[in-house]
């Protein structure tokens, strides 16, 4: 992500792209999905945006995380 971005402006698009799941803003934006979540928060050190994921698997945390991540170029 570049310095200009607002990392709190994205985290709210992303929030409302999901406004039809469980959706906690402490902290960041959490997001479930049945048993599956996605928990992002903003660096206060560096311009990125972090990104934690919990499923059944790894590879499954894995492909969430970057469905999170494609929403976020896309917007």
């Amino acid at each position: 992500m570049s310095p200009e971005m607002d990392v709190d402006v994205i985290l709210e698009q992303v929030a409302e792209k999901y406004t039809g799941q469980p959706i906690n803003k402490i902290d960041g934006v959490k997001i479930e999905f049945g048993k599956e979540w996605v928990h992002l928060r903003k660096s206060n050190t560096e311009p990125i945006i972090r990104i934690y994921s919990e499923s059944e698997s790894e590879n499954k945390a894995n492909e969430l995380a970057h469905r999170i991540m494609d929403d976020i170029r896309e917007l």
